[in-house]
């Protein structure tokens, strides 16, 4: 019992130092006095006059709180932790020292989670983000994959928390989908998934094939963090042409019997955006907006530092040896990200949802 308690004291120590450094790197007094400033600036007469500006101040508000109160609840943690390992061996509890192993090891993934948040220092790692899954080489095979990418990153999001909003779908001729994109809502969402931008491969046995043959499959995932129309990005509007057709898929009362689906393109660029998951055509004009000056923004980024690491990656090829990550089924099971070299066994969980390693091998890299 002695060797468990010192055992566990020691990573209890650990701990600590870990969530101090954590807090520096969280720039928690940085955090407080922004929450008192912004407290001061809803107290002052006229403030809710001004709508946007009243409501991002208090979601702003209630993530600083939201973190604050993580961090502290973790500190505090530590502090039960260290009494519940001196208890148990105060009473020679048995049950006591595995409880306490398991509320340690419980406590170590977390502290571990809030450290993974002091590595997101990009300028649009705090924003919300739009994703766009795209099938490549491989046709129906590749439409599936689509449609399982789409489910893993969906999964992921419910792990983290964060609220995802299906914009635009195109289902696959056979099976799966074409094509797909969709919003995510959340503290860090960008910082989060930033990651994930990039050509995923699938080495499979094809569901499809009644020859039970091996078949390699692409999908490319596009990422981009979502703005607020600050003037940062300027948009000449006869640049951009505005096409609308009828949503397809489910839909309501008005979904599927008007032209309110929009799909813009920017004819400089070719960048191409569409929407139809809003009721009406000018929400799915701002929405699309929204995405365009998101990728607009990519695009100043990579002119301007000539590096896609801070924003996302140069698009390549959906094809052979352009992917980043390779997840095979058969004739072994790997998941291997091919930029950090980190992998795993564990096929299943992470088409569960589980790239906690995959997010912090490429964190640690950057």
């Amino acid at each position: 019992m002695f060797l468990e308690q010192e055992q566990y004291l020691a990573r209890i120590a650990a701990l600590k130092d870990q969530m101090r450094e954590t807090g520096e790197g969280l720039h928690m007094d940085d955090l407080e006095r922004e929450l008192s400033e912004l407290k001061e600036e809803m107290a002052a007469e006229g403030f809710w006059d001004d709508l946007d500006r009243s409501t991002r101040v208090n979601q702003r508000i209630a993530a600083i709180e939201r973190k604050i109160s993580h961090y502290q609840e973790l500190i505090s943690a530590c502090d039960d932790a260290e009494i519940m390992v001196q208890l148990a061996d105060e009473e020679n509890d048995a049950d006591l020292v595995t409880e306490a192993g398991e509320f340690i090891d419980k406590l170590t993934q977390q502290v571990d989670a809030l450290a993974l948040e002091t590595m997101m220092r990009g300028d649009y790692d705090n924003n919300n983000t739009v994703l766009s899954l795209h099938a490549g080489a491989g046709g129906t095979e590749a439409q599936d994959w689509a449609q399982m990418l789409y489910r893993m990153y969906t999964r992921y999001c419910e792990r983290l928390g964060f609220k995802v909003t299906v914009l635009d779908m195109l289902p696959g001729d056979e099976a799966g989908i074409k094509s797909a994109t969709f919003e995510v809502d959340g503290e860090n969402a960008y910082g989060y998934l930033r990651s994930e931008k990039g050509v995923h491969r699938l080495v499979r046995i094809s569901p499809f094939d009644s020859n039970a043959r091996r078949h390699t499959s692409f999908v490319s995932l596009d990422v981009a963090p979502l703005l607020e129309d600050d003037g940062a990005v300027e948009i000449d509007m006869e640049d951009v042409r505005v096409d609308t057709y009828r949503s397809t898929g489910a839909g309501g009362q008005h979904v599927n019997k008007t032209d309110s689906a929009v799909r813009m393109t920017h004819m400089p660029t070719g960048i191409v955006v569409s929407c139809q998951n809003e009721r009406s055509q000018v929400q799915n004009r701002e929405m699309c907006m929204k995405m365009l000056r998101a990728k607009l923004l990519e695009l100043q980024e990579r002119e301007k530092e000539e590096k896609m690491a801070e924003i996302k990656g140069e698009m390549k090829k959906i094809e052979w040896g352009s992917q980043i990550r390779s997840y095979v089924f058969q004739p072994y099971t790997m998941v291997k990200d091919h930029r950090t070299g980190y992998e795993t066994g564990n096929v299943d969980d992470v088409m569960n949802g589980n790239l906690d390693g995959f997010t912090t091998a490429y964190l640690k890299m950057q």
